[in-house]
């Protein structure tokens, strides 16, 4: 077995890597950018080798100083994780010139797979159902439009090379095909340096389902199972599942055989995924293979209990499959959510900063379920504009579908995260969502069930009486503090029964607390005073941790708590509800009811940069009229370009900005007149 290897990527996965080789025996060896000398990859590797300037083309990206670092440490093999070198048939070509080997398939595999017209041409040539579509390169407008009015719209818009959602438009009309394949392929070539770009049929309410695959040197092939993965955002995927709740196990040994086919038409000897696209009537069409280790493999580790980190090792130093197709069995029901650095509450725009707070729920496996959180960063990390917004994959594991689901929103409420704003408050509301819950999903769920972007849900019922008994307590506590610092009172002498006013987003719940041991007593009062429900609250946070965590009647209860800084008060999120909490006495809750609401700042006239990003280009000049919806500006943030829109018609009084200018979020862009 190699006795060193080295990661040739960076966060999650590096960590990922890291892990399975020290359980192997083997050593490791980081590679990094400037801006990641302070990563938790660098920190748990045994060495690590400084490559470059933080923008990837200029470190990760480039193969001659991975090469460098492998002489440099006297690295016997390279794992490229996913994204950045991990699809180039050219970096396997060089690796092996230096007698260095790839932990990944073969060059010849990556070339035939990695191009995704070539490898739709090789899924027909194996007899893999493939979506009805023009193979050919598109070269103008003018062919866009005629190929795509020949297949008949929607049709979807598709770089050649890369992936990730990026380079990808879906166009119901010739109009916005025209504006796809411009977007697409301008993408495309700053994502992958190649700016090819096909067009094919659009499925119209489609799910997303891809089959993991495994091959060794010796020709042997297996099928690991399904993902499905139809929870997306601007075709990247959000909250990934094991098994598929569509897929019957005919469907399954149907694509899975299909998968192992195409797989074995070209010779493929690593991990990969073979994606397709289903219908509703478990019809399926295949997409395109990636040629690699998916984000969202830990899904199928826990259903299978195959590592496949360490089965990408084995093959690579030559060893043959132990594990047979006979032998795969799914287990149980596995979710994954990515946790991202976005903000949800502004259409999920990227978010960069320092994690000044940074608590993941704690790993554990019992009751029949599991918690894993594969994660590329620490509190006090920072999450650079340079790299993916990515964070973490929580994943959670239970003997179905509905307890997986369950753990993850337990989970999602017990993970602490400030600093920057982050999707947590999305996810969590998505696990608790009807549709989500009973598995009618389809690849437009978000556009579907969130179309005026993201929302948080309105307390009531009984999440509202849960935070309501957090609140209490919270004030309670406090309270208590700030009796024992100011030696008002003697320790323990505040335990008599106070009546308070609990404000969630402005809405009063009238409560009687009290101390009864350990646990704080919170009774729910009617306008008559009278007691209409009391909660026994019982927990350990303390003032300034980001997760509360207790139980309320006997109950495990998780929410995220953040003071609000300048203003008096408390934002609790729980289970996709997020409120601002306060607690006063009767009083001063009775006074603040006539106080006026503040004003919020007019910015109807301004277009403001919604991200921290790099101006792309303007559309408009100063003195020309627009129309709602169209183009003013272009601005790329995390290696995805947002296009900016008119909200309504009107005159460009002023542009403030330049093409090629770093903007932070909120920057004015523009003035309407």
């Amino acid at each position: 077995m190699f006795k060193k290897i080295l990661i040739a990527n960076r966060g999650e996965i590096a960590c990922r890597v890291v892990k399975t080789a020290r359980r192997m025996g083997i050593k490791t060896v980081a590679v990094y950018s400037d801006a990641d000398k302070d990563a938790l990859h660098v920190e748990m590797a045994d060495e690590a080798v400084h490559i470059g300037p933080p923008a990837a083309a200029q470190s990760y990206l480039l193969i001659d100083k991975i090469i460098a670092a492998c002489k440099q440490t006297g690295a016997e093999a390279v794992h490229p994780g996913y994204g950045f070198l991990s699809e180039r048939a050219a970096f396997p070509t060089a690796l092996a010139a230096e007698g260095i080997v790839f932990i990944g398939p073969n060059s010849h595999a990556i070339e035939a797979m990695g191009d995704k017209i070539e490898s739709k041409k090789a899924a027909a040539a194996a007899n893999v159902s493939t979506v009805p579509g023009n193979l050919g390169v598109i070269e103008t407008v003018e062919d866009a439009v005629r190929v795509a009015d020949e297949i008949g719209y929607p049709v979807m818009i598709k770089a050649s090379a890369g992936g990730g959602g990026k380079g990808m438009r879906i166009a119901h009309s010739a109009d916005d095909v025209a504006e796809g394949f411009r977007a697409s392929r301008s993408e495309a070539k700053s994502s992958f340096g190649d700016d090819r770009v096909f067009i094919e049929k659009f499925i119209v309410n489609p799910r997303h389902i891809e089959i993991q695959v495994l091959g060794d040197k010796h020709g042997n092939v297996i099928y690991l199972g399904e993902r499905e993965c139809s929870i997306q955002r601007r075709n990247q995927k959000v909250v990934e599942e094991a098994p598929s709740p569509l897929l019957d196990e005919a469907t399954r040994k149907a694509m899975g055989e299909q998968s192992v086919a195409l797989a074995k038409a070209v010779g493929y000897d690593s991990a990969g995924t073979v994606e397709f696209v289903a219908g509703q009537d478990k019809s399926f069409y295949f997409l395109e293979m990636n040629t690699r280790l998916q984000v969202e493999h830990p899904v199928t580790e826990l259903v299978t209990g195959v590592d496949l980190v360490e089965q990408m090792i084995r093959v690579a130093y030559g060893e043959k499959l132990a594990i047979r197709q006979e032998d795969v069995k799914l287990t149980g029901w596995a979710i994954e959510s990515r946790v991202y650095a976005e903000d949800p509450y502004r259409n999920f725009l990227p978010s960069i900063g320092r994690l000044t707070a940074y608590r993941p729920p704690a790993e554990s496996s019992e009751n029949g379920i599991t918690v894993r959180n594969d994660t590329g960063v620490v509190e006090g990390g920072e999450i650079s504009m340079f790299y993916d917004p990515m964070i973490a994959k929580l994943v959670t594991h239970g003997p179905d579908r509905l307890s997986a689901i369950e753990a993850q929103g337990a989970a999602l409420d017990a993970f602490g995260i400030d600093g920057i704003q982050h999707n947590i408050p999305f996810l969590t509301a998505l696990m608790e969502h009807p549709r989500w819950r009973e598995a009618r999903l389809s690849t437009g769920f978000i556009a579907e069930e969130f179309p005026d972007g993201f929302a948080p849900r309105k307390a009531q019922g009984e999440i509202a009486e849960t935070l309501v008994a957090i609140a209490a307590q919270i004030d309670w506590l406090t309270q208590e503090r700030r009796r024992e610092i100011s030696n008002q009172l003697r320790k323990g002498a505040a335990t008599k029964e106070r009546l308070r006013t609990v404000l969630l987003d402005g809405e009063p719940t009238r409560v009687e607390t009290s101390l009864d041991g350990d646990a704080v007593i919170v009774r729910t009062l009617d306008d008559s005073a009278k007691e209409t429900a009391a909660r026994r609250v019982v927990t350990g946070w303390r003032p300034g941790e980001p997760v509360w965590a207790g139980e309320i009647d006997g109950r495990k209860i998780w929410a995220q708590v953040r003071k609000r800084q300048s203003v008096y008060g408390y934002d609790i999120a729980h289970r996709g509800v997020a409120v601002y909490a306060r607690v006063h006495g009767e009083r001063i809750a009775e006074l603040l009811a006539m106080m006026p609401e503040r004003v919020v700042p007019d910015t109807s006239k301004l277009l403001l940069c919604p991200m921290p990003g790099l101006v792309v280009s303007l559309a408009v000049t100063e003195g020309q009229e627009v129309k709602a919806g169209e183009t003013l500006a272009v601005v790329e943030a995390m290696k995805m370009e947002n296009v900016l829109r008119a909200e309504r018609d009107g005159v460009i009084e002023k542009i403030n900005v330049k093409a090629g200018d770093s903007l932070a979020v909120d920057a004015v862009i523009l003035e309407f007149a």
